[in-house]
């Protein structure tokens, strides 16, 4: 099983920006802690990382008949991209929407979710614990469709 963990705006910035909110993980340890998982599980990881918008759209593009599955936190295009929700559908992949923190319990703005409708589950604020519980929905599940 192959899974692309897809990471939006400003989490390049984790361990320095917000710690009160997203703790002291790097980036590079969060990419470690999942990759490690994933070993565990035989489960070979495949990671993004951008503050672009289309780069990101281009990367689940790229994902259609490639993995078998998307862990997706958006960041902040989480509340704007339409754009994001229309290329997870198109791809037709089980995707998982991970937070680290609960944007139901930040600003008002952070509620909406345009993504939500193209996936599977949302794990929202159980910090990086979230992208693992995100792995194991995903490979719990196997590659069967019919299981979705």
């Amino acid at each position: 099983m192959k899974i692309l963990v897809i990471n939006g705006p400003n989490l390049n910035m984790l361990g320095i920006r917000e710690q009160e909110l997203y703790g002291c993980i790097t980036y590079s340890e969060l990419v470690e802690l999942i990759s490690s998982e994933a070993d565990q599980l035989g489960v070979t990881t495949e990671f993004v990382q951008s503050n672009h918008e289309g780069h990101l759209i281009d990367a689940i593009q790229g994902a259609y008949n490639r993995v078998d599955g998307i862990i997706i936190n958006p960041g902040a295009y989480t509340h704007s991209s339409i754009a994001l929700l229309d290329a997870l559908k198109a791809v037709g992949l089980p995707a998982v929407e991970v937070h680290l923190t609960d944007p139901d319990r930040r600003e008002k703005f952070r509620r909406r979710s345009y993504i939500r409708a193209a996936c599977i589950a949302t794990i929202k604020g159980r910090g990086p614990r979230g992208y693992l519980d995100a792995l194991h929905l995903l490979t719990d599940h196997g590659d069967s469709p019919s299981k979705w």
